[in-house]
């Protein structure tokens, strides 16, 4: 179990985590999610004693990490995948860490094998892509089959079968009874693979519930309706007890000047019963979800580090006579 406790750090007076407050349980995969420069990577250094915190405390199963014997048997992190030595190989770096943490060397031979890194072993970590550095970085924090694992943006660089595998093993991890703490700034990612979530921005922590609890919080839906009757849908509407309708914006899919709307409060087989009763030209009428993506940026929004300008649309710009497109 890693608990965090009313953790608060500054940076040259800039306060970086404020307050900080949450448990990953054992057993259970615990999502830490957040903008870039949310405070998450500090968090997670100061619990592995990287960072000395200003306020507060972090715990692993009881105890600060700096006062462990054997931390590689309590803990494994990635922290950056590119942490390993450039002139080393795979097997050097992992055989090295093995012998000074006093770690079977066939240890190192199980990881490489876990992580899937059998066939680049010998090859020098420097020449590594960033997702093969991840690999290596995965295998350095399971090397003492640990409780803990405290995993910061791991699927950065992988593709799209590194990201699945990712998500397995943080599942096949938490199945034994370990706690996983996955730091990551993508909502649809972590909501496949935790169970619980722990939402910061500029420090604070904004939530802390469950995967489920935030679904049910979060995730909306509404009746999307195309139609050119408006009034004639509204009329119906009138009658629906409990039935609200709000104009939105057409989509490129929709026919050309046609009204779009979103209605909630009336079940679709009752909607579509009462537009047929009332011969209601209807060009689109189906359920449409509220993503929970949208939902994490929309909780964030006001807590984003570095914002960027939107980007402009581009304009056509037209053509000199005689000239030719390409």
């Amino acid at each position: 179990m890693i608990e965090i406790r009313k953790l608060s750090k500054s940076f040259k007076g800039r306060l970086a985590v404020n307050d900080v407050s949450f448990v990953a349980q054992d057993g259970k995969v615990t999502g830490f999610l957040g903008p870039n420069g949310a405070g998450k990577s500090t968090t997670m250094r100061t619990a592995l004693g990287l960072i000395r915190a200003d306020k507060g405390e972090a715990l692993i199963d009881g105890q600060p990490f700096l006062s462990m014997r054997s931390p590689m048997f309590e803990v494994g992190a990635v922290l950056d995948a590119k942490s390993a030595h450039k002139g080393r190989s795979a097997y050097a770096h992992l055989h090295a860490l093995a012998l000074t943490n006093n770690i079977p060397k066939s240890r190192v031979d199980e990881v490489i094998d876990i992580t899937g890194i059998a066939n680049v072993k010998k090859r020098r970590a420097g020449a590594f892509s960033l997702g093969m550095g991840q690999r290596l970085s995965i295998a350095a924090a399971l090397l003492g089959d640990p409780h803990n694992l405290v995993l910061d943006e791991p699927i950065n660089g992988l593709d799209p079968e590194g990201v699945r595998w990712v998500r397995e093993l943080c599942r096949f991890y938490a199945g034994q009874g370990r706690a996983v703490l996955l730091s990551s700034h993508l909502m649809s990612e972590v909501a496949l693979t935790a169970d619980n979530l722990v939402i910061i921005g500029q420090g604070r922590v904004l939530e802390d519930t469950s995967v489920q609890a935030f679904i049910d919080k979060h995730s909306s839906s509404a009746i999307r309706v195309a139609t050119p009757d408006e009034g004639e849908l509204r009329r119906v509407l009138a009658t629906l007890e409990g039935a609200q309708v709000e104009r939105i914006d057409a989509s490129s899919e929709d026919p050309d000047g046609v009204p779009v709307f979103h209605i909630v409060g009336v079940p679709l087989e009752r909607l579509a019963q009462a537009v047929s009763y009332g011969r209601i030209r209807i060009y689109e009428l189906r359920t449409e979800h509220s993503s929970l993506e949208q939902a994490y940026m929309e909780l964030t929004h006001g807590h984003v580090e570095y914002v960027a300008q939107e980007i402009p649309a581009q304009r056509a710009v037209p053509m000199a006579s005689g000239e030719v497109a390409r």
